[in-house]
Parts: C-alpha cells; sequence; structure tokens
C-alpha cells in the first residue's frame, strides 16, 4: 500500500509541464510606456563582469539586469559580447540616468575595444537587444519598474 501511494504521487508529479530552461533566474521588468520585460538578473561580482559576453543570441523582449553593490560609474566593455546592445544605466530609484544605443560587439584586440560609462551614478544597468530602447522610446529620467 505504501508504494501504491508513493507511485501515485510521482505520477502526479509527471504530470506538470516541464519547465521552460529559458525561464530560469527571469523577472519582469516593466518600460514607462507599460511594455514587459524579461530579464535575468546578475548579482554576484563575477555574474555581472560577464554579463552578455558570448551570447550569441537575445530572445525577443528579453534582457539582463546587472546589479551592483552600490552607485557608482560602472563601464560595459563590448570585448566578446556578440550582439548589439542597449546599455541603460538607472540609479537607486530605477531612473534610468545614461544610455548607449546599439553599442556594438568588438572583434578587435582587448585593449581597442570600447568601454561605455554612465556620466553619473548608477546602481543597476540594464542590457536590451540593440534597438529595444528606440523600439519602446525608453529615455533618460524615465522610471523602470521591478
Amino acid at each position: 500500500m505504501r508504494y501504491a501511494v508513493l507511485f501515485f504521487f510521482l505520477a502526479l508529479a509527471g504530470c506538470e509541464k516541464p519547465p521552460d530552461p529559458n525561464d530560469y533566474g527571469l523577472r519582469d521588468l516593466t518600460l514607462p510606456g507599460g511594455h514587459v520585460m524579461k530579464v535575468e538578473t546578475k548579482i554576484s561580482d563575477s555574474d555581472v563582469r560577464l554579463g552578455m559576453v558570448y551570447r550569441t543570441s537575445l530572445a525577443p523582449d528579453h534582457g539582463m539586469l546587472l546589479v551592483h553593490s552600490k552607485s557608482d560609474n560602472y563601464p560595459v566593455w563590448m570585448y566578446h559580447v556578440m550582439i548589439p546592445l542597449d546599455i541603460i544605466w538607472i540609479d537607486a530609484d530605477h531612473r534610468v540616468v545614461e544610455m548607449v544605443l546599439n553599442a556594438q560587439p568588438c572583434k578587435l584586440m582587448p585593449d581597442k575595444c570600447p568601454q561605455y560609462m554612465s556620466a553619473r551614478p548608477a546602481h543597476y544597468v540594464l542590457e536590451l537587444a540593440g534597438g529595444t530602447a528606440k523600439k519602446y522610446n525608453l529615455g533618460i529620467g524615465q522610471q523602470v519598474n521591478w
């Protein structure tokens, strides 16, 4: 009898839809116009440093939110980033303080690749596929929510 109950619960567990690996670690981020993006959130220093390095694609309406431990002027380096990105620096109040639109991958030697940085301190860096910020009319001073 004990095994029958165990088998029953195992069979029920197998009825669930398997999780989509693309949904792991995603959170909703709402742009000022109400459009919802799915963003990976990176918090550890190593994950933040890696960012979008070696990514060959980014699903539509997806991105990456890099969370820093304090507000500062954080650079973004496009070396080994394989896709164009919109880079958006966001302050602790979730307001956009700087943007670089459609930053291109750098295929040069590392010391020849540009670094992009906000002129104002930011607590977060949002990386979206190149062209996304323009598509959704994202601008400096606007607030994003998550």
